[in-house]
């Protein structure tokens, strides 16, 4: 089942549609769909799709040699390879038509000969951009994918037509796996596994979303339980301390200081160092008010686990798997995940109405048009959702509650009150509210909303759209 992708396939399209040489690079995390992406856009068109695996050099050589040669003779030779990758690279050139060649984990060809970037510069220079062949290189290793292909630095800079950084699928797209959950169940599993399609498949809608984390997550036998740990260790070279960071991060821990003494791992120094491999990892993000205008130089930056799975997984499992090892499933999900979980999807409530704010504006339907959204706090309150122009002065000011009672006035009112402190604070000319809820509004509230134009947004409008 391949689900949504559409813009990214319209990226690709355009390209293929020019005829000339075209070098894309696509490169994201393991499980975003990669692969499944580019299978739907090569599907029709005439093509090499080869997955570098982590065989020797000439092994790989000689695979990729026989996909060439397969591709223009009815029978490959056995044991047929060409002398060397820039031989092999070159026969390229006399593919036929508009060939589509996907090299797939890119980064594993890299691994097993450091020259394949330089190789490939050289005959890109003197052969290939001159063709018609449309080359992706594909792959996982996002740092050595930034430095070793798309850096200033790296021999092939400069060179590639266009590139994209996969992210995962958006909170309508995901829903479409599950047809027969409800909006809040939808909402519920998104908090749990994001938008990675690989974890979406291991859930099912013929039961709830906790039997699925019983059966795919806690179960030592799930396809899900040591996911992260063998996601992470591939990337990371001290995958002890740095667990320790994440496993502080999703316990509440996310300030510099509060994550070193948490984890143990040495001094803020030290930790922050450890953060910034996590974060060009994508794994962590630090996050800062909306409303600051130089982020990279705000003193109030929070780290968070950026990968929904990630951050229950460090929650929830981690933390107890000594006793999931011992086979108390049933016990982690009552004692463990149950008292808590209505407050940890909360959290991912209020993620999907910035996320469900930021499609809107992408849509134009907000009333300006937005520069940052994102969250507000200061010693004085916190807001859930800040949508910011600087150049209208203008904000969107948001507060979600993901509780089984409907939301009432009292709510609104206490936005406005903080809205007051945040618009002391700045050139703001207009502001704007809006409340998002998962059981609805009263009656009371939806008078007044509709006399001050506060928008009312649900759990099914979020899931809709």
């Amino acid at each position: 089942m391949f689900i949504n992708r559409e813009t990214e396939l319209a990226q690709l399209e355009h390209l293929y549609s020019s005829d000339r040489a075209e070098l894309f690079v696509l490169y994201g995390r393991r499980r975003v769909g990669k692969t499944e992406l580019l299978r739907a856009f090569c599907a029709e068109k005439p093509h090499i799709f080869f997955i570098a695996t982590l065989s020797s050099d000439s092994d790989q050589l000689a695979a990729f040699s026989q996909a060439i040669w397969g591709m223009t003779h009815a029978t490959v030779p056995e044991g047929f390879t060409f002398p060397g990758w820039e031989a092999a690279f070159r026969a390229l050139a006399d593919l036929p038509g508009r060939p589509v060649v996907i090299l797939d984990e890119f980064t594993y060809l890299m691994t097993g000969n450091q020259a394949i970037p330089s190789i490939l510069q050289k005959v890109w220079d003197e052969t290939l951009r001159h063709t018609r062949v449309f080359l992706v290189l594909c792959g996982s290793y996002i740092g050595m994918m930034e430095r070793e292909v798309l850096a200033y630095q790296a021999p092939l800079y400069g060179r590639r037509t266009g590139s994209l950084f996969l992210n995962p699928l958006d909170l309508p797209a995901t829903a479409i796996f599950f047809p027969s959950y409800t909006a809040l169940q939808a909402i519920e599993t998104w908090a749990v596994l994001g938008g990675m399609p690989y974890y979406l498949r291991m859930f099912s809608d013929e039961v709830d979303v906790l039997s699925n984390v019983r059966a795919q997550i806690l179960d030592v036998q799930g396809p899900l339980y040591y996911e992260p740990q063998l996601l992470l260790m591939q990337e990371l070279r001290e995958p002890r301390n740095y667990f320790s960071i994440l496993r502080a991060i999703a316990h509440g821990h996310t300030r510099l200081n509060e994550i070193a003494q948490a984890a143990g791992v040495g001094n803020a120094a030290t930790t922050s160092r450890y953060l910034d491999i996590l974060q060009q990892l994508r794994v962590v993000r630090r996050i800062v008010p909306a409303t600051e205008t130089r982020p990279e130089k705000s003193r109030k930056g929070l780290y968070q686990i950026a990968d929904a799975f990630l951050r229950f997984w460090f929650r929830y499992v981690h933390p107890y798997q000594g006793s999931l090892d011992l086979g108390l499933a049933d016990a982690i999900l009552a004692q463990r995940i149950r008292p808590t979980f209505e407050q940890f999807v909360g959290y991912a409530f209020e993620e999907a109405a910035r996320e469900y704010l930021a499609r809107l504006a992408r849509q134009g339907a907000l009333p300006f048009l937005p520069e940052r959204i994102g969250s507000w706090w200061d010693q004085q309150g916190e807001i859930d959702v800040v949508v910011v122009s600087d150049t209208d002065r203008a904000l969107l000011l948001g507060e979600c509650k993901w509780s089984v009672n409907p939301v009432g006035v009292n709510v609104l009112e206490d936005l406005q009150r903080k809205a007051a402190t945040l618009l002391a604070l700045g050139p703001w000319r207009t502001v704007n509210y809006a409340l998002f809820a998962k059981s609805g509004f009263t009656p009371a509230l939806q008078d007044r909303a509709a006399d001050q134009g506060v928008e009312l947004i649900t759990a099914e409008q979020m899931v809709s759209n």
